[in-house]
């Protein structure tokens, strides 16, 4: 039940637990930070300008192109 009050209720600690999920997808450019926003034209790894969103375009351009990593991509091995 708490979890439903908190989406009826917003809290200023659930608004900051969201905008830090954002940074920490853009600063390790994670999902649709990994590519270049086309509407507000930043680069990846960085936030789209709209307050607290991505931006449609680039979640499609993340979408049409997805980059297949490992887990932990320093210990993968490479292929020869």
């Amino acid at each position: 039940m708490s979890s439903t009050l908190s989406v009826l209720i917003p809290s200023p600690a659930a608004d900051a637990a969201h905008d830090a999920a954002h940074a920490t997808a853009a600063r390790f450019r994670h999902g649709a930070y990994s590519v270049p926003c086309p509407e507000c034209h930043v680069p990846l790894g960085i936030l789209c300008l709209a307050q607290r969103t991505v931006h449609a375009a680039r979640r499609t351009l993340y979408r049409q192109s997805p980059k297949s990593t490992g887990l932990v991509p320093l210990l993968v091995g490479r292929t020869r």
